[in-house]
């Protein structure tokens, strides 16, 4: 089948047929016939209409960001229906530990796969597969420090200090934390890697692998807490056994399927120091996103300890709530945080190809579908929030009010924060890694955590009939005006210097 010519002096394909077997030399991503088929999955981002692509990308991912954020929430039903209150909090403790292992493995793999995406822009299918295979390298490689670090006392006894364990959940909580660490790699794979399958060109397929975990992840979960009770130990194990299913998924489409456009290859295997460093500089924005969230959490527990001490609730009962509270919040924004992850290869492809028109109708695009989902999300919480919180195993009527009041203040802004989560994305989908760290900083350390420390002390004199309790839920909206502020500041900017690559009066950087 005659196919057209690349030429390289003009930089554009020529009607000019070519025998099958003949190379096509300095074609975009290594073309050559053979691979004609493989290479149109991932060329159409470059050129297929961004609304069908952005429609095409997202729904898998925004299914699949909302089947990795059923984990946790699986756990908190499962352990709320068979421990109440003290599970709830069990998990809550561990919540700030369980989070720095998900920014290791977004450090690792969005990291690699932003710059996968950017070198298949650029039309170095070496260049994206070797950031497939360091990946892998570094996920085993960070796994095994995970692993070991979580069973030495020190370390282990010390992280459950800081998260604000109290004495009647230390042992469920080191328990959970240990059986989830042991397995670490298995979620470095199952959900870092995954991200590649989206930039393979194959965003269903990288659905189907989280899915498969999700299902497996409920099934192993009745099966070890509600029938043979094995309360926490059989929550984490459940959990182990899902991302086991989709680590083995994740690995079989890239090795095993066949006429993808990324292969994982020992050759590539082996640690490259360039790659390394643009893997850890470009996944530094999700890690930072992720380690800020595990020190608001850090910070959140030993403030609700605090506080709830002093409230009628009790120590217990405000980590609990709050918890699901937190654990809701975080769930409503992995939709949003799916529109960001889908657009990325679709940004990162067009950036690196120069392509700088259809980069801001991908992001504009991008931002609209977010902010049309949160604003679904928050209608959902004030329409039904106390069957979604009597859902967590809270009972004691009060403390289901207590609850529902502060999910609906937490969630106050929740329609404007697909902006600044898309916004955040984009830098780090463009190989502004600094600005996308800073955008994502913002919220959780320089606005959250002020707000934790300090508004308890400020709103019960503003407002006599709250409570210092009651301040560290309010922090969260106001936070969220600031950085939303911050990021609109950064966008108009960064239109502005759009305007100039396009024109030609400036020159976008290599990576």
């Amino acid at each position: 089948m005659p196919v057209s010519k690349w030429n390289k002096e003009q930089g554009e394909w020529n009607a000019e047929p070519v025998v099958k077997d003949e190379p096509v030399p300095g074609a975009p991503m290594g073309l050559d016939p053979d691979n004609l088929g493989r290479d149109d999955e991932v060329n159409r981002m470059g050129t297929a209409r961004v609304a069908r692509l952005i429609t095409e990308f997202a729904a898998p991912s925004i299914v699949g960001m909302l089947v990795n954020g059923a984990y946790n929430i699986i756990d908190s039903i499962f352990l709320g229906s068979a421990l109440h209150e003290v599970g709830q909090a069990a998990v809550t403790a561990a919540n700030p530990i369980m989070i720095v292992f998900l920014a290791i493995s977004m450090l690792i793999g969005n990291g690699g796969n932003a710059l996968s995406a950017l070198r298949m822009g650029e039309g170095d299918r070496q260049g994206a597969e070797r950031s497939l295979g360091n990946t892998v390298t570094l996920s085993v490689i960070f796994s095994v420090l995970v692993a070991v670090l979580a069973f030495v006392p020190p370390c282990i006894n010390g992280l459950l200090s800081i998260s604000g364990t109290t004495a009647e959940v230390w042992d469920y909580t080191k328990t959970f934390i240990q059986i989830i660490s042991s397995g670490f790699i298995l979620q470095c794979i199952g959900m870092g890697v995954n991200n590649f399958i989206r930039t393979a060109g194959r965003p269903n397929r990288a659905l189907g692998t989280m899915v498969v975990g999700a299902v497996v992840c409920v099934i192993f979960n009745y099966l070890f807490v509600i029938i043979l009770g094995w309360g926490i130990a059989g929550s984490a194990s459940a959990t182990l056994m899902g991302q086991a299913a989709s680590c083995v998924c994740v690995l079989w489409f890239f090795i095993k399927t066949p006429n993808v456009s990324l292969k994982l290859r020992r050759r590539h295997l082996p640690l490259e120091g360039r790659t390394v460093r643009m893997v850890l500089s470009l996944g530094f924005a999700s890690f930072a996103v992720q380690a800020a969230a595990a020190v608001v959490n850090f910070v959140l527990n030993n403030l609700l300890v605090n506080y709830g001490a002093q409230n009628p609730l009790g120590q217990e009962a405000a980590l609990a709530s709050i918890g699901v509270v937190s654990r809701i919040a975080l769930f409503t924004v992995f939709p949003l945080i799916g529109v960001a992850v889908a657009i990325q290869p679709i940004l990162g492809y067009n950036y690196g190809a120069r392509l700088f028109k259809r980069v801001r109708t991908t992001l504009f695009e991008g931002m609209a579908g977010a902010t049309m989902i949160a604003v679904v999300m928050w209608a959902a919480v004030h329409l039904w929030p106390n069957q979604i919180v009597s859902a967590f195993g809270i009972v004691n009527q009060e403390l289901v009010d207590f609850t529902v009041f502060a999910l609906k203040i937490q969630l106050a802004l929740l329609p404007f924060v697909g902006f600044q989560i898309v916004g955040s994305n984009y830098f780090q989908a463009t190989g502004q890694p600094i600005k996308s760290a800073f955008l994502s900083l913002t919220r959780q350390v320089l606005f959250l955590i002020p707000m934790y420390l300090f508004l308890p002390e400020i709103l019960p004199q503003i407002m006599p009939h709250t409570t210092s309790l009651d301040a560290l839920y309010f922090a969260v909206p106001v936070a969220d005006f600031l950085a939303i502020f911050t990021t609109l500041i950064f966008m108009v900017w960064e239109m502005r210097r759009m305007k100039k690559l396009e024109s030609g009066e400036l020159q976008a950087a290599e990576f």
